[in-house]
Order: C-alpha cells, then structure tokens, then sequence
C-alpha cells in the first residue's frame, strides 16, 4: 500500500527562490496547457491527448519566450501535465467539475518531483538542480528501509512549506473486535454514539470568530496592491489556518478511536452540499466537518481491515423509536429529547446513532438500502 507521510521543512533563502520559480512554472504550464486542450476541444472537436501536451511542453522550452521553463527540474513539469489528465479523467467519468485555471495566491503553490528528479540518502531529501537538502523537521519516522517513489513540495498561504513522501508499505490489521457502533453526526454533539457516549462540538471557527473579524476589517481597509494590505492578508491566513489544524487534528483523533475499538462502523449518507445552503446552519455544519470524519473513517477502516457501512440517507433515523420500530410524524430540531408511546425515552441523537447502527447492520447482511461508498 501506498501512503504518504507530511513533513514541514524550512528552506534557504536560495531554496526559497527556486522553488518560487518552480511554483510559478508549474502554473504557467498547466493553464496553458488546459487552455490548448480547451481551444481544440471547441474549434476541432477533438481531445488532446497526455502524448500532445508532453510535446507541447517542448515545443515552448524551445521557444525563446518562454525558455524559462528549463530552468526547474523537468519533473514538476510533466507532473502537472499528468495531473491536467487526470482532471480531464475524472471529469469525463463524471467524478468532478471541469478542471479550472490555477490562480496564483488562489491556489496551493505545489510542485512534483519523481524518482529521478530528487534523492533519498541518510534521512536527507535534496531536490534536482538544489545543491544543499532541505531542513525537515521529522515529526514521526518513516517506516524503516522505506524508498520515496516521488516527492511533493508545497507553499500554503501562510507561507509554510510542506513536504509529502510516498513510500511503500505494508500496514498490519488490527486485531478484530467484537465491538459494533453508530455514528450519528451532529452540530450541538460533533458526534453521538450508539454507546450513549456524545462526543462534544469544540466549535473551532467560533473561538476565534471574533479574532478572525477584526482580522478580517483590518484586511477590507488596506489598500489593494499594498504591502500592509499583504501583511493583513497574511494575518487572515494565519488565523484560518490555526483553525484548520485545530479541526484536522481533533478528527483524526476521534476518527483512530472509533476505528480502533470497532469491528463495524455505520454511519449516516449525508448530503452536506446541500445542507450548507441552509444559511442558518451553513456555518455550523461547515466547521463540524463532517465530510472529513467520513474519509477518515473510510481510508482508516481500509488500512486496519475495519468495515464501514453508509445508510441510505433518507433513512429517518431520528424519529424512528429505537425500542419498538414505530415512526413519529414530525420531530423538529429544537427537540433534544422525546418519548414514544411504547414509553420510552430518547435522547435525539443516541437514539439516532441506535437506529443507524440497526439499518447498517440489517442491509450489509441483505444488501438494500444502503449507498455504495463513495470513490
């Protein structure tokens, strides 16, 4: 299997430069080569082949206008190109939205490098035409004897470098576990558990919302094209970012541990995309993140030999009775708690988490109901 390891580095000021250009070059050519395939698509009704786009890039290295793009190591160059087809793939197969321009400050500054065009010796990455490695700070080893397959470097907003290594390697199962649980997500409790356990909504965006305000006010007075209006925006990113790493790291924690001490994981199909066009709760289900939970849930159940299981989203798993099956007619958001006419009582979404885990369990044995997971 094949996995990647993330790793923050701190470059020279020389290493900082070319690796600008590099960034910039990788730009250049992706849009230009989309722009190619698009221009051809309407005026000759014909697609542009990955071999086409590989010769065009040539054909503008030879070009005296543009004879900058030999100067970064061809790698990153190719990689894009590579990258343009697989957006071309996904798109044609109906996986996404027809690739897009890429927009400097708009989009991830990264950059590709191959087998051949960076190397791996003693615990040191040097990249092609760089004479010095770069100053990585090894939060975690790699696996041991690993061989980087390629390199990935990159520059966000807030002007932090990545690298990501792609190694080979061999991930164990976890041993099985009897344990079974429900996940039923949520605003009020990130998540509630078929266990009865609720696992508390740290509401990351809205403990630095007032901070990310003023940030943000400071920003719309700068003028446009100024270095204190770069300044602010660098403020902004900084904040959003904080946040980001806050919420990533809270739900990599929380999706080890439901993966961890269970066999069976089932959760809810939700439609987040459309949920966010509610304006009074966009804002809330954004920062609950809960499209992200999922493909943790789902990568992770891989690695570990676990199962995860999507119940059909207009299942109504919240006014259904966990205790005797029956069906309640409406039940609005602001009730937290009800009782059936069985008797008995309910937590909202406890008993939500009961029903979901129920479905999962009853389909994955007959195979109806449940939406196949997502690619």
């Amino acid at each position: 299997m094949k996995r990647a390891y993330r790793y923050r580095f701190y470059p020279t000021v020389e290493q900082a430069e070319q690796l600008a250009r590099t960034f910039g070059c990788v730009r250049y050519v992706y849009n230009r080569a989309l722009a190619e395939r698009h221009r051809v698509w309407f005026q000759e009704q014909r697609r542009v082949t990955h071999a086409e786009t590989d010769k065009m890039l040539t054909a503008w290295k030879r070009d005296p206008e543009t004879a900058w793009l030999a100067e970064p190591s061809k790698g990153p160059l190719q990689a894009t190109l590579r990258h343009l087809q697989t957006a071309y793939v996904n798109f044609w197969e109906k996986r996404a939205g027809y690739p897009s321009f890429k927009k400097k400050g708009r989009t991830l500054d990264s950059a590709t490098y191959f087998r051949n065009c960076f190397s791996f010796r003693d615990g040191q990455v040097r990249l092609a035409k760089q004479d010095l490695p770069l100053d990585i700070a090894w939060s975690r080893p790699l696996p041991e004897g690993a061989a980087p397959s390629q390199v990935t470097v990159s520059r966000n907003t807030r002007g932090q470098y990545h690298i990501s290594i792609l190694v080979e390697e061999t991930i164990s199962s976890l041993p099985p576990s009897p344990a079974q649980v429900g996940v039923d997500a949520g605003v009020t409790s990130l998540v509630a558990l078929s266990t009865g356990e609720k696992v508390t909504n740290p509401w990351h965006e809205r403990a630095d919302r007032a901070r990310l305000a003023r940030a943000q006010r400071e920003l719309s007075r700068k003028r446009k094209g100024s270095a204190n209006r770069a300044r602010s925006r660098l403020t902004v990113a900084r904040i959003h970012g904080r946040i980001a790493d806050r919420r990533r790291d809270h739900l990599h924690k929380l999706s080890t541990r439901i993966i961890r001490e269970n066999q069976t994981v089932v959760i809810e199909d939700l439609a987040v995309r459309t949920m966010v066009r509610n304006h009074s709760l966009a804002q809330a289900i954004s920062d609950a993140s809960w499209s992200e939970l999922r493909r943790m849930l789902e990568y992770k159940a891989d690695w570990y030999g676990r199962t995860v299981i999507a119940v059909d989203r207009f299942y109504p798993s919240s006014r259904t009775c966990s205790a005797c099956g029956s069906i309640v007619e409406k039940l609005p958001l602001n009730v937290r708690e009800w009782e059936c006419r069985c008797g008995a009582h309910h937590d909202r979404d406890v008993n939500a988490a009961k029903n979901i885990l129920a479905a999962g369990l009853a389909v994955s044995a007959c195979g109806d109901g449940v939406r196949p997971p997502r690619s």
